[in-house]
């Protein structure tokens, strides 16, 4: 059973999965928004059927104090239409702060395309979402 990763932004949507074991995370893809939700969930329904996903993993926008920030709230809307639609699954949040930041410096090292940039940005943020949560559940399994 795979754990799927989401970056929830404003106009995109980055979209990252483990694999089968659960060991590494890898980029999926880059959703355009456009404004709807319903296309993001319509995504997730064909991605949901083609593996087997047992948790969705939202990464939360908190200020760098760690409080809820305005795009923090609307992502608590999205993770709540998550909880309503796919209620059979296990849905997660992370502190995903500096994750973009992250991406960037990985993109910069590995000379990405300027122009490419605006395109996998969102996918490889949804990759180290889903490797902090990944982080953060094998630190708890050595801690029991």
């Amino acid at each position: 059973m795979r754990i799927l990763g989401i970056d929830y932004g404003e106009a995109r949507v980055g979209v990252a999965i483990t694999d089968a074991l659960n060991i590494t995370a890898q980029g999926l893809e880059t959703i355009q928004r456009n404004g709807s939700d319903k296309i993001i969930l319509k995504r997730i329904d064909e991605i949901l059927a083609s593996y087997e996903v047992e948790t969705i993993v939202v990464g939360m926008p908190l200020n760098m104090n760690g409080t809820i920030s305005e795009r923090a709230k609307i992502t608590q809307e999205f993770v709540h239409k998550l909880k309503c639609k796919y209620n059979q699954l296990k849905i997660e949040t992370v502190d995903e702060r500096l994750t973009t930041v992250e991406a960037h410096k990985t993109m910069n090292f590995l000379e990405v395309n300027k122009n490419k940039k605006k395109n996998i940005v969102d996918t490889i943020s949804a990759v180290y979402i889903l490797e902090t949560y990944l982080n953060k559940t094998k630190n708890a399994l050595k801690k029991n």
